[in-house]
């Protein structure tokens, strides 16, 4: 059985889907991933555009929660600029899944399923 798991485990890298990763930071409030898309020689691939990816990490009481989003953006430059309004989306979508997730949680809670067996049923 442990065999059938290991074996359904796809590694395969996608070639046609690869970008070269580089990091910006102020090592202050975050930072902004530039991905260049690439071919699988490591030339650059005009054909894609690339992509903004900011991170950043807001403080809760119960520790650093990481904040991640992608920004819609042409060069660094923009991105920069765009990088708040960017964690600042991200962060209402976050907030939005936990109250959906409470939500669930509270109605899951408020009908538990009934454990009682009805014979003929």
């Amino acid at each position: 059985m442990a065999e059938e798991q290991k074996n359904s485990v796809d590694f395969k890298v996608d070639r046609s889907n690869l970008y070269r990763e580089e990091s910006f930071t102020d090592l202050k409030v975050g930072s902004i991933k530039r991905l260049t898309p690439v071919k699988p020689d490591g030339s650059v691939d005009k054909s894609r555009k690339e992509i903004f990816v900011g991170h950043t990490n807001i403080i809760t009481p119960q520790g650093p929660l990481p904040i991640q989003g992608l920004i819609q953006a042409k060069e660094l430059q923009q991105a920069i600029k765009r990088f708040p309004e960017a964690m600042e989306a991200a962060m209402d979508r976050l907030i939005e899944e936990a109250k959906k997730f409470q939500e669930k949680e509270k109605a899951r809670i408020a009908k538990p399923e009934s454990r009682i067996i009805v014979p003929g049923r």
